[in-house]
């Protein structure tokens, strides 16, 4: 009876072959999940934040941390620097990791990537930034603040091969001279810069009307005569001089500060509003001379630069709004990054933060950044 009811005999001996092909199936449909798993988390490790399917993600504000977010979100949307910090060494000791910045920034940037909220809390980043003595609570300047955070990820890359790459992705080289008008005895020194501090006057104290102008007031020498005079080594004695600075190396991710602050004796910091037109594209060599750049071929040929982000002040000197302006370098398109609110935005948008004399809560550009066109 329950031979009548069982399979056929020619059923049961196909039946290792059936089983065999529906494991093949299921072998096969598992690679395949493998294969999208192994993608996805090469697309993260490639694009920036705000790249992803889940869209643009914002970061809540902790208490007057919009200087923070604003910079954290150009960090994560140059997928250069994104490639560097995912191959950080991560800390084995727990305490380790919480004092590590790198290592708390990766874990942020991949609570973005996987979040389906607009915006998320970097309470662990900020807990470790006030154990290197960057508090909530406090109003930061962006360049100064990039400037700790900058280094605070520099030093404690473990890995020497990638602290160079961070380096080299972001530094700036130039060489300082001095030269005395009596003998023409040069000085020379070589240094590094992660900013360059762009004046918005000039030397007779006049307004400056472009970025352009400004960068080309930057590298304009200064005659040192009177009391300013520096001791000549050849002439051995104090002799009039001529000071300045030389463009060597341009880094991949270039970062101008407009100095928009000042300080007056007896008076707050005032800030600076009008407008300073900014491009969207740089071309270093029509904008300097050839005295105030000695790059080689190769290197003179690669300083053509894109806008990539604009740092963006609103208010006063004493109290203001950060925000930030990014280019998403895979969608080809402008978000603006106002803490947890993210929208996309037009070019004509950002050519509102040029400054307006005229309004002092305006948004300003304060932070440019720039990126190498077609990097090698």
């Amino acid at each position: 009876m329950g031979q009548g009811i069982g399979c056929p005999e020619k059923s049961r001996k196909s039946e290792p072959a059936l089983n065999q092909s529906m494991r093949k199936a299921k072998d096969g449909e598992e690679g395949r999940e493998e294969a999208v798993e192994r993608s996805d988390k090469q697309l993260r490790a490639l694009r920036g934040a705000a790249d992803l399917n889940n869209g643009a993600i914002g970061l809540y504000n902790m208490g007057l941390s919009c200087c923070l977010n604003s910079l954290l979100q150009v960090f994560f949307m140059n997928t250069h620097f994104t490639v560097i910090l995912r191959r950080i060494k991560v800390p084995i000791a727990h305490t380790e990791q919480k004092k590590s910045v790198p290592y708390q920034m990766l874990l942020l940037l991949e609570q973005m990537q996987r979040s389906k909220q607009r915006a998320v809390y970097p309470q662990e980043l900020v807990r470790c930034l006030t154990l290197h003595n960057l508090k909530l609570f406090v109003q930061y300047d962006a360049a100064q603040l990039f400037l700790s955070l900058w280094n605070l990820i520099k030093s404690q890359i473990t890995d020497r091969q990638l602290a160079d790459r961070l380096t080299t992705l972001y530094t700036i080289r130039v060489q300082e001279y001095l030269v005395c008008q009596k003998c023409s005895f040069e000085t020379k020194r070589d240094s590094n810069m992660l900013t360059l501090p762009l004046p918005m006057f000039n030397s007779c104290s006049q307004r400056l009307k472009t970025l352009e102008d400004s960068l080309h007031c930057f590298f304009q020498p200064e005659q040192l005569t009177d009391n300013n005079m520096c001791l000549c080594e050849q002439c051995e004695r104090k002799t009039p001089c001529l000071q300045g600075m030389r463009l060597t190396c341009l880094p991949h991710t270039l970062t101008l500060h407009l100095k928009r602050f000042y300080y007056r004796k007896s008076s707050w910091t005032q800030k600076i509003s009008y407008s300073l037109p900014f491009p969207q594209s740089l071309d270093f060599n029509q904008i300097l001379t050839q005295e105030q750049c000695h790059p080689d071929a190769k290197e003179k040929a690669d300083w053509q630069y894109d806008l990539f982000g604009v740092v963006a002040h609103s208010g006063l000197a004493s109290c203001g709004h950060y925000c930030a302006y990014i280019w998403s370098l895979t969608e080809g398109r402008w978000y603006c990054f106002n803490d947890s609110s993210v929208c996309q935005v037009s070019w004509d948008d950002v050519k509102c933060t040029y400054g307006n004399s005229h309004t002092h809560w305006s948004e300003t550009a304060y932070l440019l950044v720039y990126m190498r066109k077609n990097p090698q």
